[in-house]
């Protein structure tokens, strides 16, 4: 696979990408779009990673798209890389393996949808977040209207994207959008630990739990439920639980590799 724009590692059963464009504030076009992509169903087949981290090398996360390839665009070629970041975003998403956005910088545009694509955000102080499209007569084009709006509510976003001012770590943490800040020398030590704690429960339950949330985030309550209850009954099958269970009985660390 060539990673010309991401650096990928994996260490303690913990997967890394980092967007690698230092040099346009890791402004993302479609080849490192599809790097991404690659690299999240590689860790997603790769039984030795339990969870991703996904961050930017240097002062940005993710500026936004490259404008200088937007700007050659027309609409054609627009509608397909659009198609193409949904796509991308709504894998990482929906990826069995819980993903966390460690956010050193920049995160606009692309950047903050990517973010919000992820299933946990943790911020630098030195984030800055926001969806500036409408400042180039654009809207967002990789999902952003709809994620923002249910993470942060309709009214903050519809806000944020129709003035497409940007909005500082401690701004993001008010209105939900990340779920923790930390000092800028402590963001990926920070997400590591994190990583850390959901490794050492059980790996199964937590791909169920993920998939049942986000299932049925978007279905009525009673269809919902229904989801977890068939999720709930399916892990007694396992023997993860049976092992999770008794150690807990047995005041013992679970050995999840039984």
């Amino acid at each position: 696979m060539s990673t010309e724009h991401i650096i990928v590692e994996k260490a303690e059963r913990t997967g890394v990408v980092k967007i690698n464009r230092p040099d346009v504030y890791n402004a993302v076009n479609v080849e490192a779009m599809v790097e991404l992509e690659h690299a999240m169903h590689g860790f997603n087949e790769d039984k030795d990673v339990l969870v991703v981290i996904i961050t930017g090398e240097g002062k940005a996360f993710v500026s936004g798209s490259d404008i200088s390839r937007l700007a050659k665009m027309d609409p054609l070629a627009a509608r397909e890389y659009s198609q193409i970041g949904q796509r991308v975003l709504s894998f990482i998403e929906n990826m069995e393996k819980p993903v966390i956005a460690a956010v050193n910088g920049f995160a606009l545009g692309s950047g903050c949808e990517l973010a919000m694509a992820c299933d946990i955000r943790i911020a630098s102080e030195k984030a800055k977040f926001g969806q500036p499209e409408v400042k180039l007569g654009l809207i967002p084009g990789h999902a952003g209207t709809q994620r923002l709006a249910r993470l942060v509510g309709v009214g903050k976003a519809k806000e944020l994207i129709f003035t497409g001012e940007m909005i500082d770590a401690s701004e993001a943490l008010r209105i939900g959008l990340v779920n923790k800040v930390v000092v800028p020398e402590a963001l990926l030590e920070e997400a590591k630990s994190l990583a850390k704690k959901i490794i050492e429960v059980g790996p199964t339950a937590v791909r169920f739990a993920k998939t049942v949330i986000n299932r049925g985030i978007d279905a009525n309550l009673t269809t919902a439920n229904a989801y977890e209850t068939e999720a709930f009954s399916i892990l007694f099958s396992t023997a993860e639980a049976r092992e999770g269970m008794s150690a807990f009985l047995e005041k013992r660390k679970p050995n999840w590799s039984k």
